[in-house]
């Protein structure tokens, strides 16, 4: 059985409020390679959300490039709130949406879709179908989505959870008919505590 929506909101509730946000095993001081991907998707002028962002990088950085229409999406408010206030007076320019993403309804179209970190943690396959309905729902028309994971040969945990390795055949799998892969690539990602994690970054587009 899947951890309930409070379960998973306290469990993240309490890593950002335990720890600094740069000492969990996914921080990246420079997000290159999402960085990279979203300019490949779309200039400034696209929209983009971003999926389990929590206190990432990511939105510093996409600021940085010029875009002005950028969404966070985090189960941890708490996430939220570190990654605002790093931001000071640009935060305002970011929309914050603190929400599971499996109980998302978007009220809105976005050009790019972007996940790191949040869909390998989905185990249950109910949990699974939401995220790729609250995708087709989310995502525009030829929009682009990127989906990085813990790649086969990762960990088999993080965060003291259970996660689900992928590569892009599993993703298309789950993705379905409404989304065709364009691209795959492998990354090494160096944790603060030195430790090395295979990640598989896919990216697709909406039909």
């Amino acid at each position: 059985m899947s951890e309930t929506m409070t379960d998973r909101q306290s469990h993240w509730e309490n890593v950002y409020t335990a720890k600094a946000d740069d000492s969990v095993s996914w921080f990246e001081e420079t997000p290159s390679v999402s960085v990279r991907l979203i300019e490949r998707a779309t200039d400034a002028r696209g929209s983009v959300i971003d999926i389990g962002g929590g206190a990432s990088r990511l939105p510093d950085a996409l600021l940085d490039l010029g875009f002005t229409d950028v969404a966070i999406l985090d189960l941890s408010a708490q996430s939220l709130r570190i990654a605002r206030a790093r931001l000071a007076s640009r935060g305002d320019k970011i929309r914050w949406i603190a929400m599971d993403i499996t109980r998302w309804t978007p009220d809105r179209l976005y050009d790019v879709w972007h996940d790191r970190v949040a869909f390998h943690f989905l185990t249950d396959a109910d949990d699974q179908a939401r995220y790729v309905d609250a995708l087709r729902n989310a995502l525009a028309p030829r929009g682009i989505a990127i989906i990085g994971t813990f790649a086969p040969d990762g960990p088999e945990r993080c965060s003291g959870l259970p996660v689900v390795r992928h590569d892009s055949e599993s993703l298309v799998a789950l993705l379905g008919s409404d989304f065709s892969l364009l691209s795959e690539e492998r990354h090494e990602h160096r944790t603060p505590a030195g430790v090395i994690q295979q990640f598989q970054f896919s990216v697709f587009r909406k039909n």
